[in-house]
């Protein structure tokens, strides 16, 4: 037995995804609440009221209300320590959730009930299944007028491909909305309106067939409850735990974020189904958590989290081992040894500086540059962890330097922050030409604002008219070097990769067509 076995299972490390505008940073506070780390929710309206959500702490993201930097919060809830990742729904900032995926291991997805699955919804789920993670599904805003539980379902596992298994169940929805059964502990939670639920809204019903049912809910309701529950009970029978951890099967909750509603029910069962941290796959080996020796690898670097003073935090998500304070650590991609005086666990904004961190963790690393995003350190062996995506970006521009004086200013800043994965950089092959491509626009503002404000270099963008970034490799070295020899829209990553900027679909296809010998990416791995 591991001497860390008591604490690795202690842990589950998991993110919170969805499209933005589902309650996403609601259902985040509300666990914060449930496990004591916060005694007051703040009101996360459009308007962001006087109180910001204790999650959003960027200054771009309290004027515009939305979240665009994955947070990390550890608090602890029925003797377990949980380390919840809050993503950003707004998908010009994906690239940050997609890596956040990387680090977790497992998701908590939550859809809004009015407007169902969205395209965000989608993307997010493709990167689950690409590592099979496993997958909770919190069906948020029954209070509203929205679609009927049963269409919900359907539409969930048509368009997200996945099968689903309800945990609870709704009575009603919108203003008839009157709780949820819980078909696991056979209880039922009432929800009346404008007020949060607590514990004692709970009536245990064990049998569906006694008259409690009707005087609660009516009979009407309680006779529809009845035929819902059969019809469940018939088409989904228990939930298989295994069948859950594989992600072959999401279980399903029904709720009101804003309200507490349905929200205890949802931690009480994650506690208890959702995976330990679990083993992770590295170039040479796959390495257990249960390993003596600590490694970990960085899946995220955010600058300024304090603009009062200039620095960069690396997140670490701890695989193996333990990690101690103001050891010494082995650096892979640079080969050389680092240790850190001041690692940090978070509070969203608040930092505590801890001792030690044990597999399942995400702690913060001071970095003076030194960290790129899928960097690995270890305790002196030389692997690198895999899988960590880098997608194709889908708007390219021309990187334009305003002030020649400030050439080496804006080289060191655009190398920084697409270090970050704020961006992708490519460079010309065979010249000099920067581009840099996004997911999104607003990274576009984020890049230059950052550029002049911490780098003191300005510059301009020129938009280019490319449609998608695709790398090209084969296993024809020779094929590879005729193909991009005579073309002037091939350029190369920041690790030296080939990439292949198509014009438009049109393009794309003939050239897949022409090259038979050469293969098409639209994403790359960090580490191949």
């Amino acid at each position: 037995m591991n001497k860390y076995n008591d604490q690795i299972q202690r842990r589950k490390t998991f993110a919170i995804i969805s499209h933005p505008d589902a309650g996403k940073t609601t259902l985040t506070e509300k666990f914060l609440l449930f496990g004591g780390a916060i005694q007051t929710a703040g009101a996360v309206k459009s308007n962001k009221i006087k109180k910001h959500a204790t999650s959003d702490f960027m200054e771009i993201e309290r004027q515009r209300g939305i979240s665009v930097a994955t947070s990390v919060m550890t608090f602890e809830y029925k003797d377990m320590l949980i380390n919840l990742l809050d993503t950003p729904g707004h998908k010009d900032f994906a690239e940050d959730t997609y890596r956040t995926l990387t680090a977790v291991d497992s998701v908590v997805l939550v859809v809004d009930s009015v407007n169902g699955v969205e395209e965000q919804t989608r993307r997010l789920m493709e990167v689950c299944r690409m590592r099979d993670t496993p997958v909770i599904v919190f069906i948020n805003k029954m209070d509203r007028d929205g679609k009927q539980p049963f269409d919900l379902l359907e539409e969930i596992e048509k368009e997200l491909h996945i099968n689903l298994h309800p945990i609870t169940w709704p009575i009603n929805n919108g203003r008839d909305f009157k709780g949820v059964y819980n078909l696991f502990d056979k209880n039922l939670l009432l929800f009346t309106a404008n007020t949060k639920a607590a514990g004692d809204d709970t009536v245990l019903i064990e049998d569906l067939a006694s008259s409690v049912l009707d005087e609660k809910v009516g009979p009407s309701d309680a006779a529809r409850l009845r035929e819902d529950v059969e019809l469940i009970d018939g088409v989904y029978g228990e939930l298989n735990v295994p069948d859950y951890l594989s992600a072959r099967v999401a279980p399903v909750f029904f709720g009101s974020a804003i309200n507490n509603f349905g929200v205890r029910e949802l931690l009480d069962t994650f506690v208890r189904i959702a995976p330990a941290p679990l083993p992770r796959p590295t170039n040479v080996r796959v390495v257990s958590p249960s390993e003596d020796a600590f490694s970990g690898f960085i899946f995220k670097i955010h600058a300024n989290l304090d603009p009062k003073h200039r620095d960069r935090i690396a997140f670490l998500r701890v695989c193996s081992g333990k990690f101690q304070r103001n050891t010494y650590y082995h650096h892979v991609r640079l080969s050389k040894d680092v240790r850190f005086s001041n690692p940090y666990s978070f509070l969203a904004r608040d930092k505590d500086v801890i001792e030690e961190a044990y597999p399942g963790d995400v702690i913060g690393l001071f970095d003076t540059g030194q960290f790129k995003i899928g960097d690995t350190l270890t305790e002196g062996e030389d692997f690198y962890y895999t899988g960590i995506p880098s997608f194709s970006p889908e708007l390219f521009k021309e990187l334009v330097n305003k002030d020649p004086m400030k050439t080496k200013q804006l080289e060191k800043g655009i190398r920084q922050l697409t270090d970050e994965g704020v961006a992708q950089l490519f460079t010309q092959h065979g010249g000099n030409r920067k581009i840099i491509g996004c997911v999104g626009d607003l990274q576009f503002e984020v890049i230059q604002y950052r550029l002049l404000q911490e780098y003191g270099a300005a510059c301009q963008f020129n938009s280019l008219p490319f449609f998608k970034a695709c790398w090209i490799t084969s296993p024809d070295p020779h094929k590879l070097e005729d193909f991009a020899r005579f073309k002037n829209n091939i350029v190369e990553d920041k690790d030296g990769h080939l990439v292949y900027l198509a014009q438009s679909e049109w393009f794309l296809n003939t050239e897949r067509a022409n090259n038979p010998g050469i293969e098409f990416h639209f994403t790359s791995e960090i580490h191949k």
